[in-house]
């Protein structure tokens, strides 16, 4: 009598590295980063040098400390057009905080990290209550902070960039944590760099380690769903935008210890900026799908394209002719793999 055999349970099997790999999210944005990088190694001689390396990764990073909270927002299914302008309304209040009220400059920064946060808490707040499309509000909070923006500079200081702080009290200790730089031979690196890389890895670790990860993934991937089964839905939503501007005030805050004053029209267009190096780094625009990590590879995508010309001495204009190239290139890549990994499972 033979023995039967029985097919192993397929929920019991370890998955190959190359099914794994296609599974990855970020695996198109990767393959474009090399890309890139090496076509501007080859075109481009002054690209490999520290100081130009240094350069590439410090434009990287103050796009990527805007582009992980977005692709986290996006992968809950919902957009923020108001991320760039809420940077320069973050260090426009603690500029003109500081100078108005005379204080120690680290109180118009908490000051301005409570008023940012309760924008980011407004734009979750009313999509939850609306029901509106998240373009629709956020467009609303971009259109009203460009005003403010403006309005509120030109009322307090008469024209329409703050007044210099730079000799106010506690202005260098707050330098040394938002815009301070590392000297190591001839390359400098940014302090920004350092903030990049901690919300990278609590990104990750809340994607990837957390129940509010799987939260996030469930209300991207089906709102009505995640709620039948008990994902506090309105609570993961107005997180996500908090988290939006919280990135958003550690740039303003940037801005501002960089350069001591403020421009009003500053950050208008940076959030299809964000929104772009996230679509790059594997976030699809339906939501639940996406990682951190792939955002940050977006961003030094963006980092090494927008340096890469310049180091190559090529007429700038063609910049936003590769940005939008790079963008179809990685929708129609990110698609393709995902396909992939669905047929493959």
């Amino acid at each position: 009598m033979s023995a039967t055999t029985q097919a192993p349970d397929e929920r019991l099997l370890r998955p190959s590295l190359l099914r794994r790999l296609l599974g990855r999210p970020e695996l198109g944005s990767v393959v474009g980063a090399i890309a890139v990088f090496v076509f501007f190694s080859i075109v481009a001689d002054s690209f490999l040098r520290p100081s130009s390396l240094s350069t590439v990764l410090y434009a990287a990073s103050t796009i990527g400390i805007m582009a992980v909270p977005v692709a986290l927002l996006m992968i809950g299914g919902e957009f923020d057009l108001s991320a760039g302008v809420l940077v320069t309304s973050s260090a426009l209040i603690s500029s003109m905080f500081s100078f108005q009220m005379t204080a120690n400059v680290w109180v118009g920064v908490l000051v301005s990290l409570l008023v940012t946060l309760a924008f980011g808490a407004f734009n979750g707040f009313m999509l939850t209550r609306t029901k509106l499309p998240s373009f629709i509000i956020t467009l609303g909070t971009f259109l009203m902070l460009t005003g403010l923006n403006l309005g509120f500079t030109k009322l307090i200081s008469g024209t329409v960039s703050t007044k210099s702080i730079g000799d106010m009290e506690g202005f260098t200790s707050a330098k040394k944590v938002f815009a301070s730089q590392l000297t190591i031979g001839d390359v400098n690196l940014k302090v920004t760099l350092l903030w990049w890389a901690a919300l990278i890895a609590a990104a990750t670790w809340v994607l990837l380690r957390t129940r509010a990860g799987n939260w996030i993934f469930a209300v991207g991937g089906n709102d009505d769903a995640a709620r039948a089964v008990g994902v506090p839905v309105v609570k993961t939503r107005i997180g996500l935008y908090m988290g939006v501007a919280f990135a958003a005030w550690v740039s303003g805050q940037h801005l501002l210890f960089s350069y001591d004053v403020v421009q009003s029209g500053e950050g208008v267009g940076n959030e299809l900026t964000y929104i772009i190096a996230a679509v790059i780094g594997g976030c699809l625009i339906t939501g639940g799908y996406g990682s951190a990590i792939g955002s940050a590879v977006g961003a030094l995508i963006f980092g090494m394209t927008s340096k890469g010309i310049v180091y190559a001495e090529w007429n700038p204009d063609w910049f936003k002719f590769f940005l939008g190239a790079m963008l179809l290139l990685a929708a129609l890549l990110n698609a393709w793999v995902r396909k992939r990994a669905e047929a493959s499972r």
